[in-house]
């Protein structure tokens, strides 16, 4: 028996043989070719089936995670379909008279090295691994090898691999795969955030797993702490197989507050809402109870088209959703294109930075004629229930203003045509340091904040949330990120504003009772975290929260200083 601690990625137990993904031996020895123009044909074939198998994973991915999940493959499909990759993979072929396989090799990681060289830009960097990741699929087909291929397993295990890449992820069966555990990776990894969309138990970064154990091996994967065991003991396979059925037990107990209201145990009332990025996404929202929709990621429907979706389009998709919420609140949010969000059909300009640069309201304020026809469909639809309109990334007073003089202008056309306009709320985004510290000036001129702490965070604390390297760093639980968050919900109620989160901290165990002793109205998560959160609140007396967000922001000096303040709160109410 060996235990190995790693990172808690996803939720739950599984006890199953291992099964390593192994990559096939896909070295080659390169070589001179006489027939360039037959050489390059078999290349462009090579790139030709790697596009088709990234659409079929993109398709199956869809199906398994939703659309935002799925948004990785259109990169790879992006570098597939990029005249400056496969352009000069073509072109050192024609030019050295090489194999295909020696060009493939060359140019990918000259493109990788220089990817990985941008360290003042995370988007960038982010791209070395995509560019990997397809390198290899042309690399398979111009062997004649075939990939693991995860879809194919047809018996229970856990998954045990270096890595797991999104291609990878995505084609997990749920009926035989029961968690998986990887060398490297963290919370925000794309393995990590997929797992918890398919709500497979996952620890990540244990460094030596596949060294570890091997295939066939008896293995626990231990979500709920962290802890992979390679060859357990009966009683300790006993033991978690117990933990995990209380596990499944305690999920179904959360099932029962489906449709209760989020209510803590002296009878304080908040709303618990739902993060989507399509209409697709309604069924899990109604499945688990959601309260509201806190947050609609708009980008998606533009990702998901050849083109601008038009006003009509539009219109149609954010009318299904607030009728589909029966007078429920749907929040908005307009395009946040730009950073790691990028269109086929639009070519942006290239950024040294583009995390920090003219991205979302940005871009909006830069090209209107897109907002405005964003915000004619928003406004049409407010007649269909209870629409609030959400503003990105706003910085600056003028920004907003900016922003609200477009809708207003929109809404007076509409008005001039005859069109019913509803009812509707008008609010902005809290992800800019920057706004946070004036909050109680943006205040007075919206009627809701959502706070996005998964930019606000690694702008206040200048590092990549994606970054494994710089994960000490990215700390939702920080005393200077708190602060902020504090000031923004005091600034927002002393304004008679409410105030949302609708950031992965919003269904954070740790950050949820600090959260609830600050008095943040409401919490919109990924819909599988609602029933939990749900349960957590109804233990909790907010007597008892008094001090708590003081003593978080102001006597603790780190993550894990609040971390172990929440464990120690939170301990009275397991007894």
């Amino acid at each position: 028996m060996k235990k190995i601690n790693g990172i808690a990625a996803s939720d739950g137990i599984a006890v199953a043989p291992a099964y390593l993904l192994v990559e096939p031996d896909l070295s080659f020895t390169e070589s001179s070719v006489s027939d360039v123009e037959a050489e390059v044909a078999r290349f462009k074939k090579a790139v030709a089936d790697s596009q088709s198998d990234v659409e079929k994973i993109k398709e199956i991915a869809k199906k398994s995670l939703g659309e935002e999940e799925a948004q990785v493959f259109d990169a790879h499909l992006m570098i597939l379909m990029d005249p400056e990759f496969t352009g000069a993979i073509s072109t050192e072929i024609e030019n050295s008279k090489i194999n295909a396989e020696a060009a493939l090799d060359k140019t990918s990681k000259t493109f990788i090295t220089m990817f990985e060289g941008m360290t003042d830009n995370p988007y960038m960097q982010e791209r070395a691994a995509d560019i990997r990741d397809v390198s290899k699929r042309m690399m398979a087909h111009l062997l004649n090898k075939e990939l693991t291929n995860p879809a194919a397993i047809d018996h229970e295990v856990v998954v045990v691999a270096h890595d797991l890449t999104p291609s990878d992820t995505a084609q997990l069966n749920k009926k035989y795969v029961k968690g998986f555990i990887t060398d490297i990776g963290g919370r925000t990894a794309h393995s990590a955030i997929m797992a918890r969309s398919l709500e497979l138990p996952a620890v990540v970064g244990t460094e030596t797993i596949t060294s570890d154990v091997k295939n066939g091996q008896m293995l626990v994967c231990d979500g709920l702490s962290g802890v992979a065991v390679v060859d357990p003991t009966d009683d300790e396979i006993a033991d978690y197989k117990k933990k995990g059925q209380a596990f499944l037990d305690q999920k179904a107990e959360w099932q029962k507050l489906k449709n209760e209201p989020s209510v803590t145990a002296d009878g304080k009332k908040f709303i618990i809402a739902a993060n989507i990025g399509t209409p697709d996404d309604m069924a899990g929202v109604h499945d688990n109870g959601a309260e509201a929709v806190g947050l609609y990621r708009t980008e998606f429907l533009y990702m998901d088209s050849s083109d601008f979706p038009t006003e009509d389009q539009q219109f149609e998709a954010y009318k299904s959703v607030i009728e589909g919420m029966d007078g429920k609140p749907v929040v908005i949010r307009t395009m946040d294109i730009g950073g790691d969000k990028h269109l086929d059909y639009w070519e942006l300009p290239d950024e040294m930075n583009p995390f920090l640069g003219i991205r979302a309201i940005r871009l909006s304020l830069k090209n209107k004629e897109i907002f405005k026809t964003q915000l004619r469909a928003l406004l049409r639809a407010s007649a269909y229930g209870k629409l609030c309109i959400m503003f990105p990334m706003i910085g600056t007073l003028e920004e907003l203003r900016q922003a609200k003089a477009v809708l207003n202008e929109e809404k007076e056309k509409l008005v001039s045509e005859g069109t019913k306009i509803g009812d509707y709320e008008v609010g902005m985004m809290i992800e800019v340091p920057a706004a946070a510290m004036l909050a109680d000036q943006f205040a007075k001129e919206v009627d809701f904040f959502s706070i996005g702490t998964n930019d606000l965070i690694q702008y206040t604390m200048a590092a990549d949330r994606g970054n494994d390297g710089l994960s000490y760093l990215y700390q939702p639980y920080h005393p200077a990120v708190l602060r902020l968050i504090k000031h923004t919900i005091d600034s927002a109620h002393k304004a008679g504003i409410w105030v949302g989160m609708c950031g992965e901290a919003a269904g954070d165990a740790t950050m949820f009772p600090i959260l609830l002793a600050m008095g943040l109205d409401e919490y919109s998560m990924s819909a599988t975290s609602i029933l939990r959160i749900r349960s957590e609140m109804k233990k909790i007396n907010t007597a008892d929260l008094a001090g708590l967000a003081d003593k978080a922001i102001n006597e603790s000096q780190t993550n894990a200083d609040n971390e172990k303040l929440v464990a120690d709160f939170m301990s009275k109410y397991s007894k």
